[in-house]
């Protein structure tokens, strides 16, 4: 009954978060009404954002989910930088934008690039974190928090 919807709503959801992702990081533009629509990294943070508060009004609406998937949205993508320094995945290069993580500190030759090349091996541009894979840990967080 309704835990099995819940389930299906939540899988579904997030899976198409994910395809969101995909699409948005790959594409710099859409073409709507025949006009086209430039899809900078803040736009593109919108409509991630946007997408995963439809899937938390649709699924959960609760303020502590809010707050751990918020957190997780944070918190996740860093917790990738050992990992993606160590050739485990990446991320396409121009993908370089992640939000807490962007800025002069982190271009090349900044401190905050001088210490993730010491640390980690790799500069933080060379790691091409990108601020989508946020979005993509809160769909995920409230997929688990449904289910």
């Amino acid at each position: 009954g309704e835990l099995k919807n819940r389930a299906i709503l939540a899988v579904t959801s997030t899976a198409f978060i994910i395809k969101l992702s995909d699409i948005l990081q790959t594409h710099d533009a859409i073409a709507l009404g025949g006009h086209p629509f430039i899809l900078d990294a803040t736009t593109k943070l919108g409509i991630m954002a946007a997408a995963d508060a439809i899937q938390w009004v649709a699924l959960d609406r609760t303020p502590v989910a809010l707050v751990a998937a918020t957190i997780t949205a944070f918190g996740g993508p860093l917790s990738e930088l050992p990992f993606v320094a160590n050739g485990f995945w990446h991320y396409l290069p121009e993908s370089a934008d992640y939000l807490p993580l962007s800025g002069d500190l982190f271009q090349p030759g900044g401190i905050a690039d001088t210490v993730a090349t010491k640390i980690l091996g790799g500069g933080y541009n060379d790691l091409a974190l990108s601020s989508i894979t946020g979005p993509c840990y809160f769909a995920v967080t409230m997929d688990a928090i449904a289910i």
